[in-house]
């Protein structure tokens, strides 16, 4: 089985590894609640979705 005759510099390296960073994912503002929610989805929080209730939601107690 072919092994590298060479070690990899940490340049070229890093330079391979320059893609593997997860991005944060973008956050919107609800316009009902005003809390934080992924975008094109119902809000966790009160459950409205494009200004209707989409979703029932439960209350914690």
């Amino acid at each position: 089985m072919p092994n590298p005759k060479r070690r990899h510099s940490s340049r070229r390296t890093a330079n391979r590894r320059a893609h593997d960073f997860l991005t944060p994912s973008g956050l919107s503002e609800c316009p009902n609640c005003h809390e934080k929610k992924l975008p094109h989805r119902a809000c966790s929080k009160c459950g409205a979705y494009h200004g209707r209730a989409a979703v029932e939601v439960k209350e914690n107690k």
